[in-house]
């Protein structure tokens, strides 16, 4: 009976492999014959009509025509592109925009301080060298030329001395200025010994006077601002003593100076105290500097002296040198008498008392006044100074043509005589990545100190990525002056404080949050700018323009072409840009920048190719005005 069942279950697994391998053959055949029939011309086809039928993972090339009798390939085109797919497909069928070059006299065109359109303007309290910006009507839709002969900058540190001629054709200053210092002329470039008006012998040894009154070494001091800076030379020095310094002149008054600030390498805006809040937060800087810039300090209640008073950290320092002081010695040069500057000093010295700021030294052409930390003394004086009195339901950061006033800008409340307002500052360079005392106080809604860590690593982990599919980037002096077009907390510039550079920080007045003052609590420098208008600068200022998310808040609110065209502007001849958004602007932004004849191209996400968002990596390239007219007579 066992060997029965034996023989039978032998048969029936013969039976079973045989129906096995007949179904297995049949299916095998059935796939082929399927598989065939998609790679090869099909008999049931018109021979007048194509039929392209897409696979998603087929290995064609993804270029190729279909013919009407198309064969099958001897071996496959291999295609290594990407092709993810998104939730929601880009619009690839973008119309491209072509750009005229402007007239070769626009080489130096800053759109919001043309001399013609401020005329318009009162000159009473210099309201008409402020900011005042074209409508949408008058703006030019032109790419603005390099003059011609345009050459690259030199690298820093050489060119906190020299300038080419050819990119800021401008003599005025050398003769003017001669015996000052400023500036000489050698040749195709300009040389800048380092001198001022009030320091004919060099900044340095200025600084150095300046550094027995107040401690520059320390780490204290970091962020400095210069009115009424001259060429900048004042920044420039301080520079070597880790000291970053915000410059600003007006346009006019002495032709190209902060051009030939921001040509040295040097931080500078075109700017003027006048009528409106410099565009700087409140507590942003630790000391302020006027060397003979004219500004009439006691004029007008005081109210240039209390703006400063607003843009100073608590403890901050306020550096007067030139009229009225050592008006004894220097009355003569100065065309003005003995009593005449010591009554602007007497006014001087009253207004910063009434601000309750406490003057350190005087020594020789130098004097120093000291805010305080906190105003819980000021307070209570209010009942002898009755102005100016404290300001009322104010936002002390606002600062984007918001009218100046005559009230004290008040400090977050202190409850200890010795206890900082607001939070102290750590020294330079823990500052860098320290809470800054903003997070850390909770004054800013939604940004916690663990957001904080987070943005400062995230930038660290993206600018590493950059720098891997740029070399460019990798190159040390490469690049000098940056601008981040809606910074934040500041992470791109901290993530490349190391590198021979300067980052102007830009926050947005349309960003859901002002995040101005966290930047300068860091020890970074930076300025508030609606995109939607110019920058307050010369044309070819930046050598890298990078923005976050900057076409993502402005769109619905002006025209992108107007923002990438301000960015030309403002952008050197081979300059970079570096641009993340999500995927469908970038390619309304490609269309324009070909336009614009920038070499772009647009990479992936750091994280995932899958991820929406985007970086579009672009290249300005070097292009000049045209040979002048040796017929037509020259005008400098």
């Amino acid at each position: 009976m066992a060997f029965v069942l034996q023989n039978f279950k032998a048969k029936h697994m013969k039976t079973n492999t045989k129906v096995f391998s007949l179904v297995t053959v049949t299916l095998c055949s059935i796939f082929y014959i399927i598989g065939l029939y998609q790679h090869t011309s099909t008999p049931f086809q018109s021979t007048t009509t194509t039929t392209k039928t897409i696979h998603k993972c087929s290995v064609s090339s993804p270029n190729s025509t279909d013919s009407t009798n198309t064969q099958f390939p001897a071996s496959p085109v291999l295609d290594f592109s990407t092709h993810h797919s998104l939730d929601h497909q880009p619009n690839t069928q973008i119309a491209k925009q072509a750009f005229p070059i402007c007239d070769a006299e626009l080489s130096e065109y800053t759109p919001c301080e043309d001399l013609q359109r401020s005329l318009k303007y009162p000159r009473e309290r210099l309201e008409y060298r402020e900011r005042h910006c074209p409508e949408k009507s008058e703006l030019l839709r032109c790419r603005v030329a390099a003059p011609y002969g345009y050459r690259g900058v030199f690298a820093w540190p050489l060119s906190r001395d020299f300038a080419w001629y050819a990119n800021a054709p401008h003599k005025h200053l050398t003769v003017e200025k001669a015996g000052q210092n400023w500036i000489k002329f050698e040749g195709d470039r300009f040389r800048f010994p380092g001198g001022g008006t009030m320091f004919p012998n060099g900044a340095d040894a200025y600084i150095d006077e300046i550094g027995k009154l107040v401690d520059l070494g320390g780490g204290e001091i970091r962020t400095a601002i210069d009115t009424g800076c001259g060429v900048a030379s004042w920044g420039a020095y301080l520079l070597s003593r880790n000291i970053l310094t915000m410059s600003f002149a007006p346009k006019d008054s002495h032709e190209a100076q902060v051009q030939f600030a921001l040509e040295r390498g040097v931080p500078a805006l075109i700017g003027v105290i006048a009528t409106k809040r410099l565009p700087y937060p409140s507590r942003a800087f630790d000391m302020a500097h006027c060397s003979r810039c004219l500004i009439p300090w006691a004029q007008h209640e005081g109210q240039y002296l209390v703006e400063i008073d607003r843009i100073l950290r608590p403890g901050g320092y306020w550096i007067l040198s030139g009229p009225p002081i050592n008006g004894r010695n220097h009355w003569k040069g100065w065309e003005r008498t003995i009593e005449d500057l010591q009554a602007e000093q007497s006014s001087i010295e009253s207004v910063a008392k009434s601000l309750c700021w406490k003057k350190i030294k005087e020594k020789n052409d130098i004097a120093v006044w000291q805010k305080p930390t906190n105003h819980i003394h000021c307070k209570v004086n209010r009942k002898v100074f009755k102005s100016p009195q404290f300001c009322k339901a104010q936002d002390p950061d606002n600062a984007w043509y918001v009218k100046l006033e005559t009230c004290i800008t008040p400090l977050p409340d202190a409850y200890n005589i010795k206890e900082t307002a607001g939070g102290k500052l750590a020294k330079w360079p823990r500052r860098l990545t320290a809470t800054p005392p903003r997070i850390a106080s909770g004054s800013l809604e939604g940004i916690t100190e663990e957001i904080f860590k987070k943005d400062t690593q995230l930038w660290r982990k993206r600018v590493a990525y950059y720098k891997s599919l740029s070399s460019q980037l990798e190159e040390k002096g490469r690049y000098r002056n940056l601008l981040d077009m809606n910074a934040y907390l500041g992470g791109f510039a901290a993530a490349i404080v190391d590198d021979p550079s300067w980052v102007m920080n830009i926050v947005p007045p349309e960003a859901k949050i002002n995040t101005l003052g966290v930047v300068y609590e860091r020890g970074l420098i930076g300025t508030y700018q609606n995109w939607c208008e110019a920058m307050s600068t010369y044309p070819r200022t930046y050598d890298l323009l990078h923005g976050d998310s900057v076409f993502s808040l402005y769109q619905d609110r002006c025209e992108m072409e107007d923002i990438l065209l301000e960015m030309d502007r403002i952008l050197r001849p081979e300059g970079t840009v570096i641009l993340r958004d999500d995927v469908d602007i970038l390619l309304k932004v490609k269309s324009i920048t070909d336009g614009l004849k920038w070499e772009s191209r647009i990479t992936d996400h750091e994280d995932s190719p899958h991820n929406r968002e985007k970086i579009l990596f672009a290249v300005k390239l070097y292009w000049t005005a045209p040979a002048p007219d040796p017929d037509k007579p020259l005008t400098n």
